[in-house]
């Protein structure tokens, strides 16, 4: 019995995946919701070790009603929010969420964030794989433009 295992296993071996995706999430953190405000969102940096595309599908929260990957898009002048089907993080590339561009959406958030908690949420990607991020919520900073500046 043992010998017909043994002789299998060059078999398997050569079935096995030739590569694998390694997401490495970094610099994570979460906006402190604003008084009055149901809605905030999460930055982050991902970063892919392996020699395959990883594509995150959707995120998941327990802290709001709706978690959602989005993006801002310019329509008729205007700034927007949009839901994107997927993040993709390329093959030994990285992808940065931050603001005016990709971020994770929390939407009518369960109660509201303050500066110095910690929040967990999920990114799922397209094999079902859930990537937890623990994150500190962190308070807005204030983007200040000279008047010099245009």
């Amino acid at each position: 019995m043992k010998k017909v295992f043994l002789g299998l296993l060059p078999l398997l071996l050569t079935m096995a995946p030739l590569s694998w995706a390694e997401l490495a999430i970094e610099n994570a953190h979460i906006r402190a919701s604003i008084p009055g405000a149901p809605n905030t969102a999460a930055f982050l940096t991902l970063s892919n070790s392996g020699d395959q595309t990883i594509r995150l599908v959707r995120a998941e929260s327990e802290i709001a009603a709706r978690t959602e990957l989005h993006t801002h898009t310019k329509d008729n002048g205007v700034m927007r929010m949009r839901e994107v089907e997927a993040v993709e993080v390329p093959a030994g590339g990285q992808v940065v969420l931050q603001p005016g561009g990709l971020h994770v959406m929390f939407m009518q958030l369960v109660e509201p964030l303050n500066p110095g908690e910690q929040a967990k949420f999920y990114l799922v990607d397209d094999q079902g794989s859930r990537h937890q991020v623990q994150a500190p919520v962190m308070k807005i900073k204030a983007l200040h433009k000279s008047s010099k500046q245009h």
